[in-house]
């Protein structure tokens, strides 16, 4: 009765697990047989994978069904509970059942409390936020020494700073670096690591900063240099979105009166409340009026690039449109 529940915004951590889990679970000779997935365009796919779950494997090893995207854990109509209620406890001991979703399960809910009762793994897969360093450089030291690369201090957190929170960046670079260092056995200095890797994430963070001055040029320079780099106008856009989001919770919890910096953080949704200090003086010239303003304005610039429009001309637009803004004009 194995059941694997796993959700999370970091798709490619996700993805690394859900693959350690197949090749734990199935025999290669016998994987089109063991092994289903059921997306949400699949009619009726919990109820499918239910069903499935409960067939033994044929052949050997065991058998794997995925729920892909499934929203058991934030809604379940009392059928599919009553179906969950009858199914879960008896699914044979070597039948695999994963759930995977974007969504955080809710807690609250009687088909998250049976399936987390039932959980041999109920694990999230959550980003990192930008300004983490720590962590970030903490996540580059594990992925380095599970892709091999040796890595000093600096380069590390030279890394660190370049991908920033996309971990598939991270793992593609770090590749790239065990193919250049080869044989060699030392560590990857600072000189090596710049050379390979282009910094992206750090000029998306200057960006927003350079935008929040109202300071038009440095910013149109730093799309550009974006852009140049190849570096999706998507990912700009959410790095700007979540950043302006974050100084907008820090401004208003602020203005409401709150001085402790955990409850402010603990609000606005950063990890670090000593970060918060930083993030009130740079926050301290504009109004939360402002702010607010922004967001509208972010999410018109995401769904233009989503519908198509050109990511340059269409970027440069809304960051000068931000900028004014930012500045008062």
């Amino acid at each position: 009765m194995p059941i694997y529940v796993y959700w999370g915004e970091n798709d490619f951590a996700i993805e690394k697990e859900v693959v350690a889990l197949r090749s734990r679970v199935l025999d290669e000779l016998w994987n089109s047989f063991n092994y289903t997935l059921f997306g949400q365009d699949t009619p009726d796919a919990v109820v499918q994978g239910l069903n499935e779950a409960m067939t033994p494997p044929f052949g050997g090893g065991g058998r794997l069904v995925w729920l892909v995207n499934t929203t058991l854990c934030q809604q379940c109509p009392e059928p599919l509970l009553v179906e969950l209620q009858r199914t879960l406890s008896v699914i044979p001991e070597n039948s695999f059942l994963l759930l995977t979703s974007r969504n955080k399960p809710d807690e609250r809910l009687k088909s998250t409390k049976l399936i987390k009762q039932f959980a041999t793994e109920f694990r999230a897969f959550d980003l990192i936020s930008p300004w983490e360093t720590e962590l970030l450089v903490e996540s580059v030291n594990q992925a380095a020494q599970t892709v091999g690369v040796k890595l000093t201090t600096r380069s590390a957190k030279l890394l660190a700073e370049s991908v920033g929170n996309d971990t598939r960046l991270l793992y593609n670079e770090l590749e790239k670096l065990l193919l250049y260092a080869g044989n060699n056995n030392k560590p990857l200095d600072v000189d090596a690591v710049s050379e390979l890797v282009r910094n992206t994430n750090q000029n998306s963070l200057q960006l927003a900063t350079a935008i929040l001055c109202g300071d038009t040029g440095k910013a149109i320079a730093l799309v550009t240099d974006l852009i140049n780099a190849d570096e999706p106008g998507l990912r700009i856009v959410a790095t700007l979105i979540g950043q302006f989001r974050t100084w907008l919770w820090v401004k208003i919890v602020t203005e409401s009166g709150e001085r402790n910096p955990v409850a402010i953080a603990q609000a606005a949704d950063v990890r670090n409340h000593y970060r918060i200090k930083h993030l009130q003086q740079e926050i301290r010239l504009i109004s939360s009026g402002q702010l607010i303003a922004c967001l509208p304005i972010l999410l018109e610039l995401e769904v233009s690039l989503k519908q198509g429009a050109t990511e340059m001309p269409t970027l440069q637009t809304k960051v000068i449109e931000l900028c004014q803004l930012c500045r008062g004009n």
